[in-house]
């Protein structure tokens, strides 16, 4: 692993600055002439300021305390839109929502899940997907997704 692919201390999420990643966000979208609407943002917001993974119903749940009358579609419909263009990621052996470490490039990565305290610290490391790719078309494998998800204990609940 290299030396981005680690974490600071006591960081129990990979993308600290919450409003600096949605303003990475909108950015991006003005690039990619993508429509990031009201709600599109604010479901954004609600996954990076959770600071760790989370579920479509616990964001649900948010917006209702906002709004009052948000839908399980309208969640869904957000989520899809921000992970199609690659502004997040689901962690699908936990189904929840984190947001991407690089939200201005396509990329696939890996992911460290902590089954203690439930964070999740994206490995950015470019070898691991490389290799995976290398693999499946020696193989004669064509990847339409991939999903790497390796759960363990983090640094700091060890030491708890």
């Amino acid at each position: 692993m290299n030396q981005n692919a680690t974490s600071k201390p006591h960081s129990h999420h990979h993308h600290d600055d919450a409003k600096g990643f949605v303003q990475a966000v909108e950015h991006a979208s003005e690039e990619r002439g993508l429509r990031l609407t009201p709600l599109r943002k604010e479901v954004l917001e609600l996954v990076a300021a959770a600071g760790k993974p989370v579920k479509a119903y616990d964001l649900l749940d948010q917006l209702r305390d906002r709004h009052g009358n948000a839908a399980p579609p309208t969640v869904y419909r957000a989520l899809d839109f921000l992970l199609e263009h690659g502004f997040i990621h689901k962690l699908e052996s936990i189904n929840a929502f984190v947001s991407c470490h690089h939200p201005a490039e396509a990329h696939q990565v890996p992911f460290l899940i902590c089954d203690v305290c439930s964070s999740a610290q994206e490995v950015c490391d470019e070898r691991v997907a490389e290799l995976i790719e290398a693999q499946a078309k020696a193989l004669g494998f064509r990847p339409q997704a991939q999903t790497l998800e390796v759960h363990g204990i983090c640094k700091q609940c060890r030491k708890d």
